[in-house]
This record gives C-alpha cells, sequence and structure tokens, in this order.
C-alpha cells in the first residue's frame, strides 16, 4: 500500500441499536461518539440501524409472502392467459 493515501484503520464498536448489541471491529468509520469498551479502553462507536442479530433474514423472523394468493388475485383481476 502506499503511504499517505488510505485513511486509518483502527479498532471502532459498531452498535446495533435495535438490539441492544455492540461488537468491536477494525474498520475506517470515524465517529466523534465514543464508548468505553470491556477492555477499559475507549473507542470511537458507530451507530447502525440493522445488523446480523436484528436482521429478519438472520434471526428467523422474515414474513413469507404468500405468492400463490397473489398469482391467484392477479388471476382474477386481468384473467388468465390464453394457451399456446
Amino acid at each position: 500500500m502506499r503511504k499517505g493515501i488510505h485513511p486509518a484503520y483502527r479498532p471502532v464498536v459498531f452498535r446495533d441499536r435495535a438490539a441492544d448489541y455492540a461488537f468491536l471491529t477494525r474498520s475506517t468509520m470515524t465517529s466523534e461518539r465514543t464508548i468505553e469498551w470491556e477492555d477499559g479502553n475507549t473507542y470511537p462507536v458507530v451507530d447502525v440501524e440493522i445488523s446480523n442479530v436484528s436482521h429478519p433474514f438472520y434471526t428467523g423472523t422474515a414474513r413469507v409472502l404468500d405468492t400463490a394468493g397473489r398469482v391467484e388475485r392477479f388471476e382474477r383481476r386481468y384473467g388468465k392467459r390464453g394457451g399456446a
């Protein structure tokens, strides 16, 4: 890597406010806010809206769409397609 052109890569805490979950990782993100972590050090904190803890796909709470019902409703509204 060329020196002086890349942003600083340092420890940052990402906090999912919806799930009350935070994790420490390395990133180039910056933040004016800080948090004292479990190890006693202070790190910048970045609030995120969704993470693997609160995302419906990972938690198994995703809605299942009734695609068959949607097709039937479409066919009632606009009619079935003709053959061939």
